[in-house]
């Protein structure tokens, strides 16, 4: 069991007569593991909304997509199930795996009442999972259908960043077109997870099934990128950090002088996590130099073992008396997702300001650039959207969530 660690350059040729040459560096991350390995034990927590707007297919489906959870589990896992409406109660304390009838038929009692207080199933859900994060892979499923109404937003976003510091990575789901998008996102966000939206009841089942095998893909965790930036390197002042891959996210990052350290949260051998730094690089003289170093820092939960470390990768460029352009597609791919995502950021902030028209044109920035990367779904989605705010139409909820999910992932 290791850590791939892949860097690359936009382009790694610079202009020898320039005084500083701008770069964006593609750091790609990945845990590597045999096939003996198997998948890390797992200690799954499930926070589910039971309000009465979950009434009928909502809720019915969602306690089968869990009763499919409880099946593909190993005794080796952990479960614990939290419910809420507007209190928040313990529906299954933390346990092993083992009686699966018992556990479905628990989950089988649910019934939907009352309001929504997502927070309060935050508190109560990060408590009953952190009994068990020891020597597995933790990992909260947060499912709500409706606004925080009977919460706080503010106490969500700290409830989200408490999961993060205890190693608990905290993935949302939004049910149906009356979730708040923002918060559900900045929780996915801060927790180190990701954001779903299950726009139809029938799809719950598949989209558990989906972050169910993301988690079953996690080696390791509490990972933190590590950047040295060589004499004459610097970062962009505007937002120089960011993921595009799994899902893309702006990442913040603590800096003391040269030294750039920046969370990462899990590692999974499926995917990599791709984070993209915009980098300004002074003259250095032609020829090849160093700009910059990385290492990760990172925990194995399976061998209880912490503080570990990859190797060292180093990163050179070329500085040529005569310039010949090389850049790298791959590269050149991630930086058109950044973009797509910002663009769309853009867009939310011109239409919520009242400004269609610019909410419009940026929309179609962003499904040209979702054209330029090969993203034809974004495009789709992006472009429809366009076409009728320039029809002098409003957006419905459901037009604004897909949105905000095309914006940052790619549709399979």
């Amino acid at each position: 069991m290791g850590i791939a660690l892949h860097c690359a350059l936009s382009d790694p040729y610079l202009d020898s007569q320039q005084t500083a040459s701008q770069r964006q560096l593609a750091i790609s991350i990945q845990a590597m593991v045999g096939e003996e390995d198997g998948h890390a034990p797992l200690n799954l927590g499930l926070i589910l909304d039971h309000s009465g707007s979950m009434q009928g297919p909502p809720l019915t489906t969602v306690k089968e997509a869990a009763g499919r959870l409880v099946d593909q589990l190993s005794e080796a896992d952990l479960l614990s199930i939290v419910v809420f409406d507007h209190r928040a109660k313990v529906l299954l304390p933390l346990q092993p795996v083992s009686d699966r009838d018992t556990l479905k038929r628990k989950i089988d009692t649910l019934k939907p009442s009352g309001g929504t207080a997502i927070d309060e199933g935050l508190k109560l859900g990060i408590d009953e999972s952190a009994q068990g994060k020891q020597g597995k892979v933790s990992q909260i499923f947060l499912l709500t259908d409706g606004e925080n109404e009977h919460g706080d937003n503010q106490r969500c976003l700290k409830l989200a960043q408490v999961a993060a510091d205890y190693t608990l990575t905290l993935n949302t789901l939004g049910f149906g077109d009356h979730w708040n998008q923002d918060i559900l996102e900045q929780i996915a966000d801060a927790g180190g997870g990701t954001l779903s939206y299950i726009e139809q009841p029938d799809a719950a089942v598949a989209e558990f099934n989906r972050l169910l095998t993301r988690a079953q893909s996690v080696f390791f965790t509490n990972a933190y990128l590590h950047l040295t930036l060589l004499p004459g390197v610097r970062l962009a002042e505007l937002k120089p950090v960011a993921q595009v891959a799994p899902e893309t996210v702006e990442l913040p990052f603590s800096q003391a002088g040269q030294e750039i350290v920046i969370r990462l949260g899990d590692l999974m051998t499926d995917s990599p996590r791709i984070v993209l730094t915009n980098l300004y690089i002074g003259a250095q003289g032609e020829g090849s130099f160093a700009i910059v170093s990385a290492y990760i820092r990172y925990d194995a939960p399976t061998t209880d073992q912490t503080d570990l470390q990859s190797d060292v990768v180093s990163v050179t460029a070329t500085a040529q008396p005569t310039y010949q352009p090389t850049p790298d597609e791959q590269v050149q791919k991630h930086v058109l997702t950044l973009a797509k995502y910002r663009q769309t950021q853009i867009a939310e902030q011109k239409l919520a300001s009242g400004d269609r028209q610019g909410a419009a044109t940026l929309l179609q920035s962003a499904a040209q650039t979702a054209l330029q990367m090969g993203d034809e779904a974004a495009a789709t989605v992006l472009q429809t959207n366009a076409t009728q705010l320039q029809a002098g139409k409003d957006l419905s909820e459901r037009d604004r969530k897909r949105t905000r999910i095309v914006s940052k992932t790619q549709l399979q």
